[in-house]
């Protein structure tokens, strides 16, 4: 599984800590102002609930956004068309559309938050409510819903609610294989209309983002460009159950939130006579998908008494789990991908590009420092990249329409660099990146308050044995890790989100010296764990700590770990030139769960997700370890009832040392 992007000749590669290249400002701008100018036309039609058939049967609903010209008459000739599909029901999209439209409103309130820079918060309290509000202006409600604007310039937009919800007949599936198919046949539905041109482009936002995905993966899509924001592709490591504990603090939500939403009914179908049965009978046969089996899976107090439903969704050679892993490797159209270092789908946002076998001027990567709720904040401000809706619009406008606007040539990576600013690169990782152990040892760092464990990191192996224990506890409650596993509903309170000092009292720590140098951290990092156990299973979590002069603490990157399911899939993962894993991918299922031996040593491989950081002179690195994760993730109660919730020991031997590899610009001393 690679991990780079296509590199760029290294003359053409900006140094380490550089802002964006001023090509790529150069081009920002010339694509602002093309999405933000009147546009071709100055209306939109819409055509309500137009149904389209699968091959199945199953009849989706969609709305279909067409210009107008300046008589108010629908334009009529062929269009490139961009589609959008959405488990949230398009008559929520409907109402987000309709706010973003409100003559020159939105446009206003873009322009004074961003240019005006009031909601910057940074450096006080408030930051993260400021991040939150600045998503307004980051062009994500116009990338989620429908753009108007890019409707009025020349295009089609169609919305259209997932099979099994909205108005939508039939069962949903979760994004998997049945609904990947109907991506694709509704690209060919659309290829064939009488306003289309027959050039298919496909956008999104996190679950539209999979979809557009999968569409375009699909031997028979009419799919020819895709912009997806915040999407996954190891759906189950992502979010579902990372390192094989269940997302307690997202999960449930939405898997509720979905079912919710998929009751609302067709008013006007009703009003008019014109009720669709069919659906509700779809409706009737599945009324809770997902959360029954859900509900089962957290009653259950015994691995061998596991229902089989629960079985069939975590066996990975059945048909749910085969069906929600991606297979980016088979796309082969344009695809621009926006994530964030704490999303939800951090785990494999950059390795999707990474997998696309096309050149970079045909794959873009742009990450942020965001969570899954706050994708795109600050975007259109100085000194970040365009907003989303713009650089939509140029994606489009180059592999729809192909018109030569530059985009091709931006910087195949934009990074925004956590300790620093947003850079262009040619790579992610960067260039320059070396892999390296820094090893945990039992000498007290003393940097830190109240914690379980004192160590510190260490570029050689620790000179004495030592023991260190951490207890299960809620401390992660107060984490940066609660804020990305509840999709950002926890980042509000700067002090736990941005300050891992309170989590930290349950952990135990090991922090290195200072740098004296720029040290850049790029790609993604595994640390390598010697335990032992008093019981059948555990649980271990790791973060990465950028730690200040003034001590505080902020987690740059996490990952986390089930003891019991600590078998790794070396086809999936892979390792630096001396042999250590880089990302080691579990297996995470039951036929491969190895319960632990108490009292035995026990070796665990924990990947943590993919980061980007500039560590300052005078910072810090830490390495966080807890023996718990709430609300980010728990093990089943299965599981968990296996653990006892009993204290867990790393163990620290020169012999045989525990460390963190570290893809580093320069060694860590």
């Amino acid at each position: 599984m690679a991990i780079s992007l296509i590199m760029i000749p290294p003359a053409l590669a900006p140094s380490s800590q550089a802002a964006p290249l001023a090509t790529d400002v150069a081009l920002a701008a010339q694509w602002t102002a093309t999405a933000d100018r009147p546009q071709q036309y100055p209306g939109v039609h819409i055509d309500w609930d137009v149904p389209i058939r699968m091959s199945d049967g199953t009849v989706l609903k969609a709305n279909v956004y067409r210009p107008m010209d300046a008589s108010g008459r629908v334009v009529t000739r062929r269009l490139p068309t961009v589609i959008n599909m959405t488990p949230y029901t398009k008559l929520l999209y409907m109402l987000m559309e309709s706010a973003t439209a409100i003559p020159g409103l939105y446009d206003l309130i873009t322009q004074v938050i961003n240019r005006f820079d009031l909601f910057n918060l940074s450096g006080t309290p408030l930051s993260a409510v400021g991040e939150q509000i600045r998503v307004l202006t980051g062009g994500v409600a116009r990338t989620v819903a429908v753009d108007r604007q890019l409707v009025r310039s020349g295009y089609v937009q169609v919305v259209i609610d997932v099979r099994g919800t909205g108005f939508s007949q039939g069962v949903w599936t979760g994004a998997g294989e049945r609904e990947q198919r109907d991506v694709a046949e509704v690209s060919q539905w659309a290829a064939r209309q009488r306003w289309s041109t027959g050039t298919i482009g496909a956008t999104g936002l996190s679950y539209g983002a999979i979809n557009a995905l999968q569409g375009a993966e699909q031997p028979n899509s009419a799919i020819k460009a895709v912009f997806a924001a915040a999407p996954g592709s190891d759906v189950l490591q992502d979010v579902i159950a990372p390192g094989g504990g269940i997302a307690v603090g997202f999960i449930p939500m939405w898997v509720a939130a979905v079912n919710t939403l998929k009751w609302l009914p067709d008013l006007q179908s009703i009003v008019t006579g014109q009720f669709d049965w069919r659906w509700l009978a779809d409706r009737v046969s599945s009324p809770i998908t997902f959360f029954d089996t859900l509900l089962r899976a957290f009653f259950t107090a015994s691995v061998k008494d596991i229902p089989p439903d629960v079985k069939r969704i975590i066996d990975p050679n059945r048909p749910f789990r085969q069906g929600i892993l991606g297979h980016p490797e088979r796309i082969r159209v344009p695809t621009f991908l926006v994530g964030g270092w704490h999303d939800l789908f951090t785990n494999s946002e950059p390795d999707i590009v990474a997998a696309i076998g096309l050149p970079p001027a045909q794959k873009k990567l742009l990450m942020g420092d965001w969570y899954h709720s706050t994708i795109g904040s600050g975007l259109g401000s100085p000194g970040a990249p365009p907003r989303l809706d713009v650089l939509q619009r140029a994606w489009f406008d180059k592999w729809l329409k192909g018109i030569d606007n530059g985009i091709d040539r931006f910087s195949p990576a934009t990074l925004y660099q956590q300790g620093g600013t947003w850079t262009s690169t040619s790579s992610y990782p960067r260039p320059g990146m070396t892999y390296g152990r820094q090893y945990l040892t039992g000498a007290p760092s003393r940097t830190v308050g109240i914690v379980s464990f004192d160590g510190s990191l260490s570029p050689t192996k620790p000179g004495h044995r030592a023991h260190a224990v951490v207890s299960p506890g809620l401390s992660t409650v107060c984490s940066r890790d609660a804020a990305q596993g509840t999709a950002g509903a926890a980042g509000f309170i700067d002090g736990c989100a941005k300050d891992a000092r309170i989590s930290e009292v349950a952990a135990a720590t090991f922090t290195s010296r200072p740098v004296t140098a720029p040290t850049l951290i790029s790609g993604p990092v595994s640390l390598h764990l010697n335990t032992r156990l008093q019981t059948t299973d555990g649980y271990f979590t790791a973060t990465l700590d950028d730690v200040a002069p003034n001590g505080q603490s902020t987690v740059v990157t996490s990952g986390q770990l089930t003891a019991s399911l600590r078998a790794i899939d070396d086809a999936r993962s892979t390792r630096s030139a001396g042999g250590d894993y880089t990302k080691p991918v579990p297996y995470t299922t039951l036929a491969d769960r190895q319960p632990i031996v108490p009292g035995d040593p026990t070796v665990l491989d924990i990947a943590l997700n993919p980061t980007d950081l500039a560590l300052q002179p005078g910072h810090r690195l830490r390495v966080d370890i807890f023996a718990a994760n709430f609300p980010k993730g728990t093990m089943i109660p299965a599981l968990l009832l296996e653990s006892q919730l009993r204290p867990q020991t790393i163990v620290i031997d020169p012999r045989s040392p525990s460390f963190i590899n570290l893809p580093t610009n320069r060694p860590i001393s």
